[in-house]
């Protein structure tokens, strides 16, 4: 990907009061990309955000997105940025056309709103009031809005927070469809899984701070972290897997509650555990692995889990 760069942000600092919501942030996003902001509710990400859309002014640093400053440009930025907020609300008694249809003539250009109707899945809805949608359709909504200028660079918001799995899943999909269409997408978010299955290069936020910035498989892999297995015996002692110790991949085994967890490095791992079962006639049953995700990047950098 080439070096041409539609955000760039240098040494964002703001505070409210005693509190420091961004400190010393800097990074940039490249053209095409879907960038990731993640980390836990407090730790920055919506205060980034909202400086780079014009929400908010920083108290101190350099914000250019798609060449203007998001203060001094914020009309004409308008017209070329998505936003998607993290909180959003609408009259509960209009309808799903109407608000597209209005939104649309705010623009002197904008998309055709009735294909953002078909393409988010909300034709069947275009009577219905907003009151009366659920919370996936409501999220449709406010993409397909954030798309109504036809905009080359847009804003996700905490995507899914609040969403079922199966409404999590067919948001992440529309997001992947939006970047085919050519757009550059930033996306804050507090669920790992959702940065690693989406975005191309991921930054960290903990208290205000930017602690480490990469692609999710680049991250993953300097954690060096143990993979691991795990199954359950049965009717046969944890002892008869002595012997496994002495497997170059494996480096410890354990009992969690009735689970054998067997953790250790190497493409060889299952297989070196999977062939000693079997060669040994060890029955076992409900095995499965875990590999390291970002969640673990997230522990190992700042000591505590997210809780969502």
């Amino acid at each position: 990907m080439a070096n041409n760069f539609i955000i760039q942000v240098d040494n964002l600092q703001k505070k409210y009061g005693s509190i420091t919501a961004a400190e010393n942030v800097s990074f940039q996003v490249q053209q095409g990309e879907i960038f990731g902001m993640v980390g836990p509710n407090g730790a920055g990400k919506t205060t980034t955000i909202e400086c780079l859309e014009g929400l908010r002014t920083p108290d101190e640093g350099d914000i250019h997105v798609l060449g203007l400053n998001p203060q001094k440009d914020s009309t004409l930025l308008a017209h070329k940025i998505g936003v998607q907020l993290q909180e959003s609300a609408l009259f509960h008694r209009i309808k799903v056309w109407e608000v597209l249809d209005l939104f649309a003539s705010f623009y002197p250009r904008p998309a055709n709103w009735k294909k953002l109707l078909a393409q988010f899945e909300l034709e069947e809805s275009r009577e219905q009031v907003y009151a009366k949608l659920s919370g996936g359709q409501k999220q449709r909504l406010f993409i397909a809005l954030a798309l109504i200028n036809d905009p080359e660079l847009i804003f996700l918001d905490e995507l899914t927070t609040g969403l079922d799995p199966q409404a999590r899943h067919t948001m992440w999909n529309i997001v992947r469809d939006v970047r085919a269409q050519g757009k550059t997408i930033c996306l804050t978010t507090h669920f790992m899984e959702e940065a690693e299955r989406l975005c191309d290069r991921v930054a960290i936020f903990d208290r205000g701070k930017i602690v480490a910035l990469d692609t999710p498989e680049n991250l993953i892999n300097n954690l060096k972290a143990e993979n691991r297995i795990l199954f359950k015996l049965q009717g046969i002692a944890k002892e008869s897997l002595d012997q496994l110790k002495q497997t170059q991949s494996v480096n410890r085994i354990e009992s969690v509650g009735d689970r054998i967890v067997i953790s250790g490095f190497g493409d060889r791992l299952v297989a070196d555990v999977v062939n000693f079962l079997v060669a040994n006639k060890i029955p076992y049953r409900d095995l499965r692995t875990e590999q390291p995700n970002l969640e673990d990047v997230f522990l190992a950098l700042t000591g505590k889990k997210i809780i969502d």
